[in-house]
C-alpha cells in the first residue's frame, strides 16, 4: 500500500511498519566531488569492520556511491583509513 508516493506501509505479524525512500545526503549537500583527504565523511559510509556501506543502506545515488567507492580505495591505499578493522 502506497501513500503520497514516498511512503509505504507493510502489514507483518498485526505489526505495520512505515518505511521512507532514502536519499542521497550527497546531492541534497551539492557535492561534486568526495575528498579522499576528508575522512570524517567517509567513515560515516564505512562498516564497522571496515567494508562499504551499500547504496542501498546509504541511500546513496549510483553517481556519488562510485565517487565515494573510488576516494574510499585511495584513502585506504595511502594508509589514511584501514582496510579491515577488528
Amino acid at each position: 500500500m502506497r501513500l503520497r508516493g514516498r511512503t509505504t506501509i507493510k502489514k507483518k505479524r498485526d505489526k505495520k511498519l512505515i518505511f521512507r525512500k532514502k536519499f542521497c545526503r550527497l546531492c541534497v549537500n551539492k557535492v561534486q566531488k568526495i575528498d579522499y583527504k576528508d575522512l570524517k565523511t567517509m567513515e560515516a559510509y564505512i562498516r564497522e569492520r571496515g567494508k562499504i556501506l551499500s547504496s542501498r543502506i546509504s541511500g546513496n545515488c549510483a553517481r556519488h556511491q562510485r565517487m565515494l567507492a573510488v576516494a574510499l580505495k585511495q584513502a585506504r591505499f595511502l594508509a589514511l583509513l584501514p582496510y579491515v578493522r577488528y
